[in-house]
């Protein structure tokens, strides 16, 4: 995953937090002056503005109300600058050049990909719209079934791939791209038949859409501009999301409309899409609004529709709010001083302040009071003016601007009240709950530029700052306040004619107030903001990406297993299950008090009876001491002569699933401790179809997964589980009803229908049978067809299906059922990941390559395909079957696919052992071997088998230690990888243990 951008690097210099400056204000001071707006706060915030992030703010807002002359033409450019893209994500795969000799000549061949990651990416500079695309020789890419995430060399075997007998060429990724700590840029590949045919947006459809938004800018070119993605392609995805299209369809099946997009990227997209359109939505509401309190005029409606983000709508929108207090401007321009004000910007020599006293008014009483009035004006349009918040922040942008958090006078307080009645305490007496300072200790004197502070950190900030342990400001230095002043008086705001020195006064101080008491405060949140959204994205792309390893482990088949919760007081529960996870037997014993022997007799029994070989055991309570019992066991041979062996695995969500619905309703007859024990086993048989049952956030993934946007993060996750259960695919003869939910085009409904028909009709025969399933709709099916597999060997050992299972089926009440002509016969095309609107161009390149259907996998139709493939390029055979490149090249990995071919072959299995070592073994230097258990912001955990996972930080994460296929920080390491690692230090009293990265092992 791609992390998001942060600001460009700045000289460091540390400023002094006593210093008393204007600039040095605690952001608690700032936002509750007399004027500003409601106090910050991240858990609220990022759900309101977690959206800013996306648009850029410098440049989105016109000034409110405009003013009738333009002042002297200013030195700097008054074209407000290019928003920032964010950097996007990194496409999922580097792929690799297989080199085919070929008689005349040679033609280039791409290795297996994936899906999710399929996507080889010509590097560019900048978005892609600006790149001219790289002309390839005639290419074949010959891919396994693609997934949109990256299959690294340590995980590629040449056993099980549709491709294994061919040369791989690797193509190293330059060195230079690398980097842990900075984002790279967005690598697009504009491909051959992205420039040959782009099918795109209609215009009408465009201007349509725009019409609908009613904002002042274009969608397409707005999101191309944010995601740094071809504005085509944009407008692609908006019609294909439009049309209720899923992202798994379109990552797989419509590649030359995305331009070969990985899953990630389109998300991404889609994300920005969905976030501008609820800032629409919202614009108008904040419109109407205004237009019914009478206070809407042409300028402000024009400034609200121009704004590009939620932040930005926010500091327009919040003066007028109904029920906030009146500004000062405001309650100036009530007495009538907005034209006092137009006349001192625009004709100031004719200005005379003394007319606009009138004694006995307040607010006009007196000279003095009429300035005041004139200055918060000036002050209100000076803050709200495009020009100037452009000019401001392209100084914070040259300036070193900090963040700092110190411990707050309130935690002080409480402190010390904890330690007077711990003094004072009486025996006996209830412990009062405290919060836990010492975790927030290195934040208690904290200083960082904003633009190189780590996510992790700003979101442990937030999280002390909400607990009132710390508080938080932003400094900005004097310097960009007096440069600011400066340009203002000089420049921008400079009168036009001379004027009086008391009217030139005027002006000085409307700079200075609406600096201090308008555009500091609104730099603070915006900063804030900012930060926050980006660590947020970056832990939330963390929490993605350990998801997608974690459910793509490689499952254990054709293995009898035992799933061991241990606990002491109430026993060890015991879940033995069959190859195909039936459950065989359940017991509880108790391993850790008298009678241990009895126990191991009946562990052996049971072993024995169920040839059982395998023990899977949950890392909770108690774990360390069984696993030392049963490895005593196993050195003395005590279950000879079985081979028996064990491995440890995350139980994380296990007890919560023990007690849900699902769990009820598929293991009703069981006691929900025996439930865990169940799903720990099956966690290793197969890891997708287990976890899939379990909310992500309690899988034990990630970091901070309280201190982030919930919304964002459960949409961030579904779609990762819907992405890997579609790629994978399922049977639909023999998977759950909960993992068909998951699939790309069904849902809760859908699933609960097709379980439905599954048992009152028997087995599906074919797809097609899926269109008379109720609530199965043409764009249902189109969605979840091409992910649904129809496997021969299981539809065998199923129930035969009723022999009335009908050529032509009885009247349904469901509309359109009734009618339906459905084929009975077996189609072996679908067992493959071919679509079946392909079909009909599968069976003509059959022909073409002198093949049947029935040879689907063989070494026969391989040994053809590959054939012809060397004697034409890929686009000649397209158009000779009358279809895409991208087709094709899919058509030919599911023909040439193996029969029951898994995508997660690639990936590493648990890891199983006999013996055990324990944290007092470990010593300084020592170098191990081990598993990533979890990847955070700050480094990776690993499990070296000592029952605490050591750390390793990410500073010790270098280039020079990973292979070539990782040399991205977003692909630097991830859960499941096996890495060989050096014991730095072992602090035993914390149990925390430090490690250093030797290698990836291969």
């Amino acid at each position: 995953m791609m992390r998001r951008p942060r600001a460009t690097t700045a000289k460091a210099v540390i400023y002094n937090e006593n210093e008393n400056t204007d600039s040095d204000q605690s952001f608690t001071q700032m936002v509750s002056s007399d004027e500003e707006m409601d106090e910050w706060n991240p858990s609220e915030s990022t759900k309101a503005t977690s959206k800013a992030a996306r648009a850029p703010t410098d440049g989105g807002m016109k000034a409110a109300p405009k003013r009738t002359a333009k002042p002297k033409q200013p030195k700097v450019p008054k074209q407000p600058k290019v928003p920032k893209p964010r950097a996007p994500r990194k496409h999922a795969a580097e792929q690799e050049d297989t080199a085919m000799s070929v008689s005349g000549g040679k033609k280039r061949k791409k290795s297996n990909g994936d899906d999710l990651g399929e996507n080889e990416r010509k590097t560019q500079t900048g978005c892609p719209e600006k790149q001219k695309a790289e002309k390839r020789g005639n290419s074949v890419r010959m891919k396994e079934e693609r997934i949109s995430f990256i299959v690294s060399d340590a995980h590629r075997t040449d056993e099980g791939t549709s491709q294994s007998g061919l040369q791989v060429k690797k193509e190293e990724a330059p060195e230079d791209d690398f980097t842990f700590d900075e984002p790279s840029l967005k690598k697009q590949k504009t491909s051959e038949t992205s420039q040959r045919q782009r099918p795109t947006f209609p215009e009408s459809g465009a201007h349509s859409l725009r019409n609908e938004l009613n904002m002042n800018w274009d969608l397409n070119e707005l999101i191309s501009i944010l995601t740094c993605v071809e504005r085509w392609v944009c407008g692609n995805i908006i019609k294909l999301l439009r049309e209720e299209n899923t992202v798994p369809f379109m990552v797989r099946y419509r590649k030359e409309m995305i331009n070969h997009m990985d899953a990630d990227a389109v998300r991404d997209v889609q994300m920005v899409y969905e976030e501008l359109c609820s800032l629409a939505k919202k614009t108008q509401s904040v419109v109407q609004t205004l237009k019914k309190d009478g206070v809407l005029t042409p300028e402000l409606e024009e400034s609200l529709r121009s704004c590009r983000s939620a932040d930005d709508l926010d500091h327009v929108y919040t003066p007028y709010k109904k029920g906030s207090k009146l500004t000062k401007a405001r309650r100036a321009k009530a007495l009538g001083l907005e034209d006092a004000a137009t006349a001192l910007l625009n004709v100031p020599h004719t200005l005379d302040l003394n007319a606009w006293v009138k004694p006995g008014t307040e607010g006009l009483s007196c000279v003095e009071e009429v300035a005041t009035g004139v200055e918060h004006i000036l002050a209100d349009i000076i803050a709200k003016d495009p020009e100037t918040l452009t000019y401001i922040k392209t100084l914070c942008e040259k300036s070193f601007v900090t963040i700092q958090s110190s411990v707050s006078k309130t935690a002080l307080k409480e402190k010390e009240q904890e330690k007077v009645a711990q003094e004072h305490k009486k025996p006996g007496a209830g412990h009062p709950p405290k919060k836990d300072f010492d975790k927030f200790q290195l934040y208690f004197d904290f200083t960082c530029n904003v633009q190189r502070i780590q996510p992790h950190q700003t979101l442990a900030i937030n999280r002390g700052e909400s607990l009132k342990i710390l508080t938080v400001k932003v400094n900005i230095p004097d310097r960009v306040k007096s440069d600011f002043t400066r340009w203002c008086i000089n420049n921008r705001w400079r009168l036009k004619t001379l004027a009086r020195e008391e009217l030139n006064a005027i002006i000085r101080n409307a700079v200075e107030d609406s600096y201090k008491r308008l555009i500091l405060p609104f730099l603070t949140r915006s900063y804030r903001t900012k930060l926050t959204s980006a660590a947020e994205k970056e832990s939330i792309a963390m929490f993605v990406r350990n998801l997608r390893q974690r459910l793509l482990v490689c499952p254990i088949r054709g293995s009898v297993i035992m799933g061991v919760d241990p606990g002491f007081t109430h026993g060890c529960k015991l879940a033995i299950l069959s190859p195909t996870s039936q459950i065989l037997h359940t017991d509880v014993v108790f391993l850790h008090n008298s009678g241990q022997q009895k126990e191991a007799e009946k562990l052996r029994h049971l072993m024995t009876t169920y040839s059982c070989t395998k023990v899977v055991i949950g890392n909770g309570t108690a774990c360390r001491e069984t696993e030392s019992f049963f490895t005593d066991l196993i050195s003395r041979r005590y279950f000879h002569p079985l081979d028996v062996s064990y491995c440890i695995t995350n139980e994380a969500g296990a007890s919560i699933y023990s007690v849900s619905p699902e769990a009820v309703k598929e293991m009703p007859d069981l006691d929900p401790n025996l439930r865990s024990a169940v799903s720990i086993g099956r966690r290793v048989q197969d890891p997708l179809a287990e976890l899939v049952k379990i909310d992500p956030k309690h899988i034990g993934i990630g970091t901070y997964q309280h201190d982030v946007s919930a919304g964002a993060l459960k949409a961030a996750l579904d779609g990762v589980v819907e992405e890997c259960v579609s790629f994978v695919g399922v049977d639909i003869n023999i998977c759950s009803e909960t993992l068909m939910r998951h699939v790309a085009g069904l849902n809760a409904g859908r699933a609960r229908s097709i379980a439905e028909w599954r048992e009152k009709n028997g087995p599906f025969i074919n797809r097609e049978q899926l269109k008379l399933v109720k609530g199965m709709g043409p764009k249902s099916y189109q969605q979840c067809a091409g992910f649904i597999r129809i496997n021969p060997q299981t539809l065998n050992s199923a129930k035969p299906s009723p022999p009335c299972a009908p050529e032509n089926p009885a009247p349904k009440k469901s509309k359109g059922k009734a009618g339906c002509s459905i084929p009975t016969s077996l189609n072996p095309l679908d067992q493959t990941c071919i679509h079946p609107e392909s079909y009909h161009v599968a069976q003509r390149f059959l022909s073409l390559v002198g093949g049947i259907v029935d040879q689907i996998g063989s070494a026969g139709l391989k040994h053809g395909v590959e054939s012809k493939v060397n004697m034409s390029c890929i686009e000649e055979l397209a158009k000779k079957v009358d279809t895409t490149p991208e087709t094709l090249k899919l058509i030919i990995d599911g023909l040439t696919q193996p029969p029951g071919f898994d995508i997660r072959q690639n990936f590493g299995q648990a890891d199983f052992k006999r013996g055990i070592v324990s944290m007092s073994d470990l010593r300084v230097g020592a170098v191990l071997t081990g598993r990533v258990d979890n990847t955070t912001l700050f480094g990776a955990f690993v499990d070296i088998g000592v029952g605490r996972a050591g750390l390793i930080h990410k500073s010790h994460i270098t280039l020079d230690k990973l292979p070539a296929s990782q040399h991205r920080r977003s692909l630097a390491l991830g859960p499941g990888e096996r890495v060989e690692v050096r014991v730095l230090n072992v602090d035993a009293q914390r149990g925390r243990i430090g490690l250093d990265l030797i290698r990836v092992l291969q």
